[in-house]
């Protein structure tokens, strides 16, 4: 939230809450997905910067492809025009996200080789960096995880120091999650992304 939304929050909280309770109530029976794809458009159309990046990530979180996100703002020419979508589609840019990157956008699913299967220890973890994606991949006695290295939180890109035994702290808001599960333990409740993976001729592949 911004920094005035929290001021009111604080100030006036029966008021604040009534409100986010409408909100919430409006979209009940929408799926996340589509319930963040409609708030990217009204920050689109609204022109809210902060909002609309903040948006835009939730719903690449919720599970949005980045083909989806742009189908949306298309679908909404009638009510945005050619120049907000460009506004948006320039900030979508600056953000470099690995979703919207050319190559990402023609290899949606695609396997990506992550390393030897023999280079990661039973019960040990590794960030490693992947066509263009940061990723913490743990091993143990069952098999292989891949998590997105992105807090579900704000996506912030968790570094490797951020890990202690099987516990990973986001350095921003000190969300923790399980490197073991992904699940989150403390500060949030939204789990750590995992990518399907598989052993292929002694290597790990991971699709995304």
């Amino acid at each position: 939230m911004s920094d005035a939304l929290n001021f009111l929050v604080k100030a006036r909280p029966e008021a604040m809450t009534h409100y986010f309770s409408f909100l919430k109530d409006c979209g009940k029976h929408l799926d996340p997905k589509t319930r963040d794809l409609i708030s990217v458009i009204t920050k689109v159309h609204s022109q809210t910067e902060r909002g609309f990046r903040q948006y835009l990530k939730r719903a690449l979180r919720d599970g949005c492809s980045a083909a989806e996100v742009l189908d949306a703002l298309l679908m909404a020419f009638p009510a945005l025009g050619l120049a907000k979508i460009v506004w948006a589609v320039d900030i979508i840019l600056a953000m470099d996200l690995p979703e919207f990157r050319d190559a990402g956008l023609g290899s949606e699913g695609a396997w990506h080789d992550l390393m030897a299967c023999t280079d990661l220890e039973p019960g040990a973890t590794a960030r490693i960096e992947c066509d263009g994606r940061g990723l913490f991949v743990h091993r143990d006695e069952q098999g292989w995880k891949v998590f997105d290295s992105r807090c579900p939180h704000q996506t912030t890109n968790i570094p490797h120091l951020a890990l202690r035994g099987a516990t990973l702290t986001c350095p921003k808001h000190e969300w923790a999650f399980d490197i073991r599960t992904g699940q989150c333990t403390a500060k949030g409740d939204t789990p750590l992304k995992q990518w399907e993976s598989k052993l292929v001729d002694g290597r790990l592949l991971a699709r995304w």
